[in-house]
């Protein structure tokens, strides 16, 4: 069964920002929903076409990882369910067809304004600063590692969040300057926490976990909560444990298709890198097909059908 994609939520309630992927909107003064649409951006840009049920795989991902790491640490979530959503919220009942399955009811917090990154493996950004340099943000690694190392121990690399454009990777004495040493270290050392207890659960499902990022927020109380979405397809990345090979990139459960598609386009000069690109309705299917197989790798069931 199939349910047309949601570009975009218009609910009845103050909206607070839109982001690339997700609305976020007030619930009263406590709490905010978190409604993730289908989609979809590639080097910074918004493409013109939908991936269906992409909003729906990031926030049943997320839900799935904020139960199962509840003992590891407390986090904004509430609830995912429709239901429990709409009893909170009333206003929402003639929205339900919207909301079902993409929408996350949490706590508010103030958000710490640094991205916690924890590399398990020398990919993507990493990689192409070690192979130029020898570094992860202007600290040296062992020599001799190639792409898709493993590194051991896993290693805590922060980056400013930005705006707009990409995010810059920072040392943790950069951290420690801008939020102090105890906040700093609390942060690196639950990110490391977490990381660990996601990795060796995934590993059981047979996906790596090569690398991701947290974010964390204080709520009203000072408490410091787990926040915005938690080791999603959007924000890590997630390899076939029985096709892993160092030494090479890897295949993986997310948008690699449309990247690897606008990266030929923009080679052949058919893309600007800037202008909202068109894709295939193949590439469409297939990047759905590769963020519904995460969701049922990681959680051990399928995505249920929409109603």
């Amino acid at each position: 069964m199939t349910t047309a994609p949601v570009v975009e939520s218009n609910l009845p309630l103050p909206l607070i920002r839109k982001g690339k992927v997700r609305e976020v909107y007030a619930v009263g003064e406590d709490r905010i929903l978190l409604v993730a649409s289908d989609r979809i951006s590639a080097f910074d840009v918004i493409l013109e076409q939908p991936i269906p049920r992409k909003g729906e795989v990031l926030t049943q991902i997320s839900a799935y990882w904020f139960r199962a790491l509840q003992h590891n640490t407390p986090s904004h979530f509430v609830t995912a369910d429709a239901k429990d959503i709409i009893r909170a919220v009333p206003d929402l009942a003639d929205h339900e067809a919207v909301i079902r399955g993409r929408s996350m009811l949490v706590r508010r917090t103030e958000p710490v304004m640094f991205e916690c990154v924890v590399r398990g493996y020398l990919a993507g950004s990493a990689w192409k600063e070690y192979r130029t340099l020898g570094t992860l943000a202007g600290e040296p690694l062992p020599k001799g590692l190639s792409e898709s190392s493993r590194l051991d121990p896993p290693l805590f690399s922060p980056a400013t969040k930005a705006e707009t454009g990409h995010d810059e990777n920072v040392t943790l004495d950069q951290m420690r300057a801008a939020l102090g040493g105890d906040l700093a270290d609390r942060l690196r050392d639950l990110s490391l926490t977490i990381y660990r207890a996601g990795r060796d659960k995934a590993a059981m499902r047979g996906i790596i976990i090569a690398d991701t990022k947290f974010e964390f927020g204080h709520a009203e109380d000072g408490e410091l909560l787990l926040i915005d979405e938690v080791l999603t397809p959007d924000s890590s990345r997630f390899w076939p444990a029985d096709e892993y090979e160092p030494g090479r990139a890897q295949k993986s459960f997310d948008k690699q298709p449309v990247r690897d598609h606008l990266d030929a386009e923009r080679a052949a000069g058919r893309w600007d890198g800037e202008s909202p690109p068109r894709i295939s309705e193949a590439i469409v299917r297939q990047t759905s097909e590769r963020y519904l197989d995460a969701y049922r790798r990681i959680t051990g069931s399928r995505l249920p059908d929409p109603l």
